[in-house]
Protein backbone atom coordinates (compact mmCIF):
# COMPACT_ATOMS: atom_id res chain seq x y z
CA UNK A 1 0.00 0.00 0.00
CA UNK A 2 1.96 3.23 -1.54
CA UNK A 3 1.09 6.24 0.82
CA UNK A 4 0.41 9.31 -1.47
CA UNK A 5 2.17 12.63 -0.48
CA UNK A 6 0.00 16.04 -0.76
CA UNK A 7 1.75 19.02 -1.54
CA UNK A 8 1.02 22.17 -0.32
CA UNK A 9 -0.60 23.24 -4.12
CA UNK A 10 -2.46 19.96 -3.72
CA UNK A 11 -4.24 21.32 -0.24
CA UNK A 12 -4.93 24.44 -1.41
CA UNK A 13 -6.72 23.56 -4.46
CA UNK A 14 -9.03 21.05 -1.85
CA UNK A 15 -11.85 22.92 -0.80
CA UNK A 16 -12.00 24.18 3.26
CA UNK A 17 -15.15 23.42 4.67
CA UNK A 18 -16.30 26.00 7.56
CA UNK A 19 -19.04 25.75 9.86
CA UNK A 20 -19.19 28.34 13.16
CA UNK A 21 -21.84 29.68 15.09
CA UNK A 22 -20.88 33.38 15.07
CA UNK A 23 -24.01 34.82 17.31
CA UNK A 24 -27.05 33.90 18.99
CA UNK A 25 -29.26 36.06 19.87
CA UNK A 26 -33.47 36.57 20.55
CA UNK A 27 -34.82 38.73 17.45
CA UNK A 28 -38.41 38.56 18.80
CA UNK A 29 -40.55 37.46 21.91
CA UNK A 30 -44.22 37.82 22.70
CA UNK A 31 -46.46 36.29 25.55
CA UNK A 32 -50.05 36.88 25.61
CA UNK A 33 -52.22 35.75 28.91
CA UNK A 34 -55.60 37.13 27.74
CA UNK A 35 -57.88 35.26 30.22
CA UNK A 36 -55.87 36.19 33.10
CA UNK A 37 -56.85 36.08 36.42
CA UNK A 38 -59.28 33.49 35.59
CA UNK A 39 -57.53 31.01 34.25
CA UNK A 40 -55.71 30.11 37.60
CA UNK A 41 -58.97 29.11 38.72
CA UNK A 42 -59.53 26.22 36.61
CA UNK A 43 -57.46 22.87 36.76
CA UNK A 44 -54.44 22.83 34.34
CA UNK A 45 -55.39 20.32 31.62
CA UNK A 46 -54.48 22.75 28.58
CA UNK A 47 -54.42 21.96 24.49
CA UNK A 48 -51.04 22.43 23.47
CA UNK A 49 -50.34 24.10 19.54
CA UNK A 50 -46.75 24.07 18.74
CA UNK A 51 -46.10 25.57 15.80
CA UNK A 52 -42.67 25.70 14.14
CA UNK A 53 -40.94 27.33 11.22
CA UNK A 54 -37.21 28.47 10.12
CA UNK A 55 -36.44 30.64 7.71
CA UNK A 56 -32.83 31.86 6.56
CA UNK A 57 -31.06 34.64 4.31
CA UNK A 58 -27.93 35.35 3.32
CA UNK A 59 -25.97 38.25 4.50
CA UNK A 60 -23.35 38.72 1.82
CA UNK A 61 -20.40 36.67 1.46
CA UNK A 62 -20.49 33.21 3.84
CA UNK A 63 -22.57 34.54 6.49
CA UNK A 64 -26.27 33.65 6.97
CA UNK A 65 -28.61 34.06 8.90
CA UNK A 66 -31.36 31.30 10.18
CA UNK A 67 -34.53 32.28 12.70
CA UNK A 68 -36.22 29.76 14.13
CA UNK A 69 -39.67 30.88 14.96
CA UNK A 70 -41.83 28.78 17.97
CA UNK A 71 -44.96 29.77 18.64
CA UNK A 72 -47.09 27.79 21.14
CA UNK A 73 -50.74 28.16 21.65
CA UNK A 74 -52.18 26.88 25.40
CA UNK A 75 -56.20 26.79 25.35
CA UNK A 76 -58.28 25.57 28.49
CA UNK A 77 -61.85 25.47 27.99
CA UNK A 78 -61.87 26.81 24.85
CA UNK A 79 -60.09 30.20 25.50
CA UNK A 80 -56.55 31.12 25.13
CA UNK A 81 -54.82 30.58 28.71
CA UNK A 82 -51.08 31.67 27.01
CA UNK A 83 -49.55 32.38 23.37
CA UNK A 84 -45.58 32.85 23.75
CA UNK A 85 -43.60 33.22 20.30
CA UNK A 86 -40.04 33.21 20.68
CA UNK A 87 -38.07 33.98 17.32
CA UNK A 88 -34.48 32.78 18.33
CA UNK A 89 -31.89 33.78 15.69
CA UNK A 90 -28.42 32.98 14.84
CA UNK A 91 -26.00 34.08 12.66
CA UNK A 92 -23.70 31.61 10.58
CA UNK A 93 -20.38 31.36 9.00
CA UNK A 94 -20.66 28.56 6.18
CA UNK A 95 -17.49 28.27 4.12
CA UNK A 96 -17.43 25.42 1.02
CA UNK A 97 -20.71 23.83 1.19
CA UNK A 98 -23.03 24.18 -1.52
CA UNK A 99 -26.31 23.53 -3.30
CA UNK A 100 -28.50 21.08 -1.75
CA UNK A 101 -25.54 20.37 1.28
CA UNK A 102 -26.19 24.18 1.93
CA UNK A 103 -29.70 24.00 1.84
CA UNK A 104 -29.66 20.80 4.69
CA UNK A 105 -27.10 22.82 6.66
CA UNK A 106 -29.07 25.89 7.11
CA UNK A 107 -32.28 23.50 7.34
CA UNK A 108 -30.78 21.21 9.73
CA UNK A 109 -28.31 22.20 11.55
CA UNK A 110 -28.39 25.41 12.03
CA UNK A 111 -31.95 25.29 13.98
CA UNK A 112 -30.82 22.50 15.88
CA UNK A 113 -28.42 24.63 17.45
CA UNK A 114 -31.26 27.24 18.20
CA UNK A 115 -33.54 25.34 19.25
CA UNK A 116 -31.96 24.96 22.93
CA UNK A 117 -32.07 28.50 23.04
CA UNK A 118 -35.80 29.02 22.10
CA UNK A 119 -36.90 26.47 24.70
CA UNK A 120 -34.99 28.40 27.33
CA UNK A 121 -36.92 31.30 26.64
CA UNK A 122 -40.23 30.06 26.26
CA UNK A 123 -39.84 27.88 29.58
CA UNK A 124 -38.55 31.34 31.04
CA UNK A 125 -41.36 33.77 30.15
CA UNK A 126 -44.03 31.34 30.71
CA UNK A 127 -42.94 30.30 34.65
CA UNK A 128 -42.36 34.01 35.17
CA UNK A 129 -45.99 34.14 34.52
CA UNK A 130 -46.59 31.51 36.80
CA UNK A 131 -47.31 28.54 34.65
CA UNK A 132 -46.07 25.31 34.74
CA UNK A 133 -42.42 25.10 32.47
CA UNK A 134 -43.45 23.26 29.15
CA UNK A 135 -40.41 21.30 28.77
CA UNK A 136 -40.44 20.80 25.21
CA UNK A 137 -39.37 18.18 23.31
CA UNK A 138 -36.85 17.87 21.04
CA UNK A 139 -37.37 18.14 17.48
CA UNK A 140 -35.85 16.48 14.40
CA UNK A 141 -34.94 19.23 11.92
CA UNK A 142 -33.62 15.93 9.55
CA UNK A 143 -36.91 13.81 9.46
CA UNK A 144 -39.14 17.89 8.28
CA UNK A 145 -36.73 18.63 6.35
CA UNK A 146 -36.95 14.92 4.31
CA UNK A 147 -40.56 15.65 4.41
CA UNK A 148 -40.47 18.87 3.13
CA UNK A 149 -38.06 17.52 0.29
CA UNK A 150 -40.20 14.75 -0.19
CA UNK A 151 -43.49 16.98 -0.62
CA UNK A 152 -41.50 19.59 -3.26
CA UNK A 153 -40.72 16.44 -4.93
CA UNK A 154 -44.86 15.18 -5.05
CA UNK A 155 -45.78 18.11 -5.92
CA UNK A 156 -43.32 18.88 -8.84
CA UNK A 157 -44.33 15.14 -10.05
CA UNK A 158 -48.21 16.18 -9.92
CA UNK A 159 -47.48 19.08 -11.59
CA UNK A 160 -45.25 17.60 -14.64
CA UNK A 161 -48.34 14.57 -14.72
CA UNK A 162 -50.59 17.89 -14.73
CA UNK A 163 -48.53 19.44 -17.65
CA UNK A 164 -48.19 16.03 -19.61
CA UNK A 165 -51.27 14.40 -19.13
CA UNK A 166 -54.09 16.94 -19.81
CA UNK A 167 -56.23 16.96 -22.87
CA UNK A 168 -55.27 19.77 -25.48
CA UNK A 169 -58.95 21.98 -25.06
CA UNK A 170 -60.48 22.23 -28.64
Amino acid sequence: MAEEEVTGTEQAQAPQQQFVMQRVYLKDLSFESPTTPGVFKSEWKPQMNVDLNTKSSGLGGDDYEVVLTLTITATLDNETAFLVEVQQAGIFLIQGIEGEDLRRVVATICPNMLFPYARESIDSIVTKATFPALMLAPVNFDALFMQAVQQAQAQAQQQAEGESGAPEPD
